[in-house]
């Protein structure tokens, strides 16, 4: 009987050589996706189409690719975010999906608050302004005692939490789970997002894709900022309207703003992406070695305990 086939689409996953040396070691045939390449719709099935598990990164998953390849059993996602897998589709067709929330919640929530610290003492926009030739020797002002508003009080957001004490931050928040045990245990006032985009210097966002939180920042809620805010998203592209934002930020109508995630990767827009008060990171808040790492290995042993399951069922049944 053939070794299961097992294909990964990341590109970051295949040139990691911790990974790649970890997954050789199964009873595997491993294709890495070694030369970079982004798939989706047809490309993306043609590349799974004899795959029997696939270590997936930010491809769309859904059942018009799943009907055109019947030997996937089964999906590791490389990521912790599941928007891009239509979980009923991958039910209905009998694939396993397997993932682990929050493993890359630490790293995530210190590159918010190294956005947050840069955009308070005017790190970024002073250095855009130098290497352009202009010494403007403005200094902001500090973090510490700035309210900081939270949209999602999730993993990343309860650590974020944790790594804000030391500034003495009033911390607003909103969920739309039961988060008020540990608001409570963390000093964390809920109040709703009105609110949060009304008062707090800095708002960060730290939601999943769904049909609630697309555009959730659009032309009306940055309305609500005020002047001198800031606005944090390394959550998912679309959950800003990047029109709407970059009218904003041309205006003036708020003072700063960091994405790590766009609508678009890699965006088009080179006007929006050069915006001196605009800080911009491809997508990298996530992916520090050690994430890549834990990140990898939580794939893998999905894909341990899925295979270990069939061939424990296969042979009951023999």
């Amino acid at each position: 009987m053939n070794p299961p086939s097992i294909k990964v689409t990341s590109p970051t996953f295949s040139k990691n050589k911790v990974l790649q040396g970890e997954l050789s070691q199964r009873p595997f045939r491993v294709t890495l996706n070694s030369e970079g390449k982004r798939w989706e719709g047809a490309a993306l099935a043609e590349y799974l189409a004899d795959a029997d598990a696939a270590i997936v990164g930010l491809e769309r998953i859904d059942d018009a690719l799943l009907a055109r390849c019947p030997r996937l059993r089964a999906v590791a996602k490389f990521g912790v975010g599941l928007d891009n897998v239509d979980l009923d589709a991958c039910r209905q067709r009998g694939v396993y999906v397997g993932w682990t929330p929050g493993i890359n919640r630490r790293t995530v929530a210190e590159v918010t608050l190294g956005f947050m610290i840069g955009m308070a003492h005017n790190m970024f926009f002073t250095t855009h302004l130098l290497k352009q030739g202009t010494w403007h020797k403005e200094g902001g002002t500090e973090l510490t005692g700035k309210t900081v508003g939270i949209i999602g009080l999730g993993h990343i957001g309860k650590e974020l939490v944790e790594l804000l004490r030391p500034f003495r931050c009033p911390v607003l928040a909103n969920d739309i789970l039961d988060v008020s045990d540990f608001a409570r245990s963390a000093g964390v006032r809920l109040a709703s997002q009105e609110e949060i985009f009304r008062t707090a210097d800095f708002v960060t966002l730290h939601v999943p894709l769904t049909e609630a939180t697309r555009h959730l920042i659009n032309e009306r809620t940055l309305s609500l900022f005020q002047p001198e805010a800031c606005l944090i998203n390394t959550s998912r592209g679309k959950v800003v309207e990047q029109d709407a934002l970059k009218k904003a930020l041309q205006g003036n109508k708020l003072r700063m703003a960091a994405l790590d995630v766009f609508e678009i990767e890699p965006p088009p827009d080179q006007e929006f992406l050069q915006l001196p008060n605009l800080v911009c990171t491809p997508h990298i808040a996530g992916t520090p070695l050690e994430a890549v790492v834990a990140l990898g290995r939580s794939a893998i042993e999905h894909l341990d305990a899925f295979f270990a399951r069939a061939a424990k069922t296969s042979a009951g049944q023999a």
